[in-house]
């Protein structure tokens, strides 16, 4: 069995950019166990079991099940017997310790507004809700201030009004209930995957396709909790599909369009990563280096200016759709792409119309 200086007892007590989560809670690092030289076999359920106070074994299989125990880096089934140095590693997910939200006056971008509803265009760079490490500045901030000065009989509920989020270096629209009817309402639609989202992104590469579909499951990584994953074969994550189109192609990256079917964490991201490009300057999915090009110091340096424009990942919520809680009618917003983003599609298109206005050159001079 197990020895007892084998068994670490592990808080993580770094927070997550709160760009990291969006509906789903963080998972944090609960128990590690190495498994002793003379360990028996034994069924994984049985032995998290015997090893976490008021665990049963329904819990411990669900647990298995939603890939929150790994085995020596890997998702395992509940029949999994565990052997002799098995690293075991028991996730579980926790919430930052709950505080008032306190109302901040902020600028807020309102697109709309009724006694229902609001429609704020985000900017990038703002978080949408308090956590650990942001407890101000929030978008929730400044809704819950922008609220009581319209005195919206809201109760002092911690997501004030939001029914989704988006990152927080993503730009774009977000809609937000004013009362606890439309909140469960358009809650539903976006659960029921009915809600009209399209996203605009430049992404690294020439896309081989006009158009297409990714339907990849979706998860968090299996090593690193707080960044998310493709999972290709079906067996882990959340059933997740994104339709894109391109809009333009600059030759070494490419503006598309994506149309979310359904509305995973990061899904934009971490499909276009998958297929192989990754959006234009994502620190977190590869797109902050030159993925597609030349190495010469002239094409470097065109990167380097593109990036200290757009500081961080290229894509924006530009429209939202969604059938109003109240009325019934169909409602319909876009916003403009950001100044950010404007000028560094401005300046792909440039550069690459002087590409081709110089072979054209050359080829003519031949």
């Amino acid at each position: 069995m197990a020895n007892e200086n084998d068994i670490e007892d592990v808080w993580d007590d770094e927070e997550p950019d709160e760009d990291i989560t969006e509906t789903d809670d963080v998972p944090v690092e609960r128990l590690r166990i190495v498994t002793d030289k003379r360990q028996e076999p034994l069924r994984i359920d049985k032995f998290i079991m015997n090893r976490l106070e008021g665990a049963t074994r329904n819990k411990v299989q669900q647990a298995i099940e939603e890939g929150f125990i790994i085995v020596n880096d890997q998702v395992v089934k509940s029949n999994y017997r565990v052997r002799p140095n098995d690293t075991i590693v028991v996730f579980e997910t926790r919430k930052p310790e709950s505080q008032e939200v306190i109302p901040e006056d902020m600028p807020l971008a309102v697109a709309y507004e009724d006694d229902d509803l609001m429609i704020i265009n985000k900017p990038a760079g703002m978080v949408v809700h308090p956590g650990c490490g942001n407890y101000t500045g929030t978008l929730v901030n400044g809704l819950s201030f922008y609220l009581r000065q319209k005195q919206v009989p809201l109760d002092e509920l911690s997501r004030v009004g939001l029914v989704h989020r988006i990152d927080k270096d993503t730009s774009g629209l977000v809609v937000i209930g004013k009362t606890e009817q439309a909140m469960t309402k358009l809650a539903a639609q976006f659960k029921k995957h009915t809600v009209h989202r399209r996203y605009i992104a430049l992404v690294w590469g020439d896309l081989a396709e006009d158009e297409g579909t990714i339907h990849v499951n979706i998860g968090r990584n299996l090593r690193f909790r707080k960044i998310m994953d493709a999972f290709p074969d079906g067996d882990y994550g959340k059933d997740a599909i994104t339709h894109y189109k391109v809009l333009q192609r600059f030759n070494y990256v490419t503006l598309v369009e994506m149309r979310l079917e359904t509305g995973r964490t990061h899904q934009i991201r971490v499909h276009m990563k998958y297929i192989g490009h990754p959006l234009f300057n994502d620190k977190t999915y590869g797109g902050d280096r030159i993925v597609k090009g030349t190495v010469f110091n002239k094409y470097k340096q065109f990167i380097d200016n593109c990036f200290s424009i757009l500081t961080r990942q290229a894509l924006h919520a530009k429209e939202l759709g969604f059938t109003h809680p109240t009325t019934g009618e169909w409602m319909q917003f876009d916003s403009e792409l950001p100044a950010d983003m404007a000028e560094v599609i401005e300046k792909w298109n440039s550069y690459t119309s002087g590409m081709t206005r110089q072979l054209k050159e050359k080829l003519d001079n031949q």
